[in-house]
């Protein structure tokens, strides 16, 4: 509608109005550009709107994990044309058994960051628990090894509330909790490894008889393989496919069926391929090795269920609010201190887990593990898998890619015979890019957003 302006301040008149001596003529008011913000990618009515509304979040820098997926794949193609042996069987599981402790310790950080906070003991509090659950399932205290986990899980659930409750009720800054728990648990370490006389050196075995050691170091058959991943399938794509059918029906947002048929069909190739290649001899002709090693499994689990918790639960929706705005979070109602607490407690629960597959990997667990670099690689598995450090983005899965591309180049310039100070500067420069593609992707969503 065309309107008329008195350029002295005075009230705008109708069309068709007698223009005075100050009046000017104005067109039709501008609407503004489309952005992705104003249709989420979830909410779109059609495969065209999808991939309209998905270009329209890229360009706006909402690009989730695609750069780690292509520098992932860059790492891939680069290694194999150089070493020819880099897509072996062999060499796939052990980047994924070296990755599981990385992606771990990426979720478990994955929950601070996502408050816009930092926790530089996970990797320690995970090796306290490994610690505690290795001296009580070994002699002479001989406790059943579930339990040994239980209680290992506990201890390290009880230290990440510990160090919440300092950082929500006293205020005092998470880095300086953290970095203090970091050493003070290092001295807990030894001091409970101290208890034990059987622990020669600081080391305790795990025996290979013990159900812990063979979360990496056996394998399920290949037949128990592709019916465990048969029934995960089958899990997983009747509960994406209801989900998203529910939704749509009760006009909610959920993605066009073909998307969902085509996330379903995409994750079922990446399991058969990961359960083929798995399958493949990894030994010798004489002592064959096949079979998808149970801490594929372990890690899976936990990732399913970590998703669910900051995905799908109210928890993780308070997690995502406070993150993105603490103090509008607070005015509506949400126990901001409380959530906190909860969330590095689930830090380090989450790096229990990390700790036990450590212990497994190992055969052992000794004070003489160097706790910080581990604690680094954790936290680059989550910004490099595309976790913001500004809080409010990210999702537990993005720790998952993260991890394999930490451990993908390591075990690539490992192959190239490349020293391991080449190899922590070319984790450092991956590191810096993903921060700096995280910064740049903020200043451009606030930049919109104006």
């Amino acid at each position: 509608m065309t309107t008329l302006k008195n350029t002295d301040g005075g009230p705008e008149k109708p069309a068709g109005a007698v223009l005075g001596d100050h009046d000017v003529e104005l067109g039709p008011p501008e609407e503004p550009p489309p952005t992705a913000a104003l249709v989420p990618l979830e909410v779109a009515g059609s495969v065209r709107e999808y991939a309209r509304t998905f270009g329209a979040r890229l360009r706006s820098g909402q690009s989730g994990m695609l750069p780690v997926i292509a520098a992932l794949t860059v790492i891939v193609v680069i290694f194999q044309v150089l070493t020819s042996k880099y897509l072996s069987a062999v060499n796939i599981v052990n980047v994924l058994a070296y990755a599981s402790i990385y992606v771990l310790l990426g979720m478990a950080e994955t929950f601070v960051l996502l408050l816009s906070e930092i926790d530089l003991s996970i990797a320690q509090v995970g090796f306290v628990g490994a610690m505690a659950m290795t001296e009580l399932m070994t002699y002479p205290n001989d406790w059943p090894w579930w339990s040994a986990v239980i209680m290992g899980v506990a201890i390290c659930a009880a230290i990440g509330a510990l160090q919440g409750v300092l950082i929500t009720r006293l205020r005092i800054p998470s880095f300086v909790v953290t970095l203090g728990g970091y050493l003070g648990w290092y001295g807990f370490l030894i001091f409970i490894t101290d208890l034990d006389k059987s622990a020669l050196g600081g080391v305790l075995e795990i025996p290979s008889s013990n159900v812990i050691w063979g979360i990496v170091n056996k394998q399920m058959s290949p037949v128990a393989g592709w019916i465990v991943l048969i029934a995960a399938l089958a899990v997983f794509g009747l509960y994406t496919w209801a989900r998203d059918a529910r939704r749509r029906s009760e006009k909610l947002s959920a993605p066009p069926p073909v998307i969902t048929a085509a996330s379903i069909v995409g994750v079922a190739a990446l399991g058969v391929l990961l359960v083929w290649i798995c399958n493949l001899n990894r030994g010798t002709a004489t002592v064959p090795q096949r079979g998808v090693p149970y801490f594929v499994i372990v890690v899976v689990v936990i990732v399913a269920a970590w998703t669910m918790l900051t995905g799908r639960t109210r928890f993780g929706r308070y997690v995502y609010a406070i993150g993105a705005n603490p103090e509008a979070a607070r005015r509506a109602g949400i126990n901001v201190a409380r959530i906190r607490t909860v969330a590095f407690m689930m830090c380090s629960l989450t790096a229990a887990f990390a700790g036990i597959v450590y212990a497994s990997r190992e055969g052992s667990m000794s004070i003489t593990v160097t706790a910080g670099g581990f604690t680094l690689l954790g936290i680059a598995a989550a910004v490099i898998g595309g976790t913001s450090l500004f809080g409010g983005r990210g999702k537990q899965s993005y720790a998952v890619i993260g991890g394999i591309t930490v451990a993908g180049l390591y075990f690539g310039l490992y192959l190239l015979g490349v020293s391991a100070d080449g190899t922590y500067m070319a984790i450092a420069v991956m590191l810096v890019a993903a921060a700096a593609v995280d910064t740049l992707v903020r200043r451009r969503r606030s930049t919109s957003a104006v």
